[in-house]
């Protein structure tokens, strides 16, 4: 079973960037989820993939894999691209679309 140590995604009703420094390790699933045809309810065999860690850095996630013998792989946060604006740019001489109001 190979663990993914990755850094969680912002949720969507955040705003700032708080607490956002820590890093998860999950296992990923080996097999896909059943179905069961009473109930409706998806399942899975093996209950590793609801295992959920928190690391204070990327490091202390590897070592306990490389401690346990744990098969693992690293997921890099992707930094968005930021374009730096500001007000005074809605009013500017050069703006590409012309002001209507």
């Amino acid at each position: 079973m190979i663990a993914r140590i990755s850094r969680p995604a912002k949720n969507a009703m955040q705003s700032g960037r708080g607490k956002m420094d820590s890093w998860v390790l999950e296992f990923e699933a080996e097999a896909a989820r059943a179905r069961d045809p009473l109930m409706g309810w998806t399942s899975a065999a093996e209950t590793a993939t609801q295992v959920k860690l928190s690391f204070d850095s990327r490091e202390d996630a590897i070592a306990y894999c490389q401690r346990n013998g744990i098969a693992h792989r690293v997921v890099e946060p992707k930094q968005p691209k930021r374009i730096p604006r500001a007000y005074a740019d809605n009013f500017a001489f050069t703006r590409k679309e012309p002001w209507s109001h």
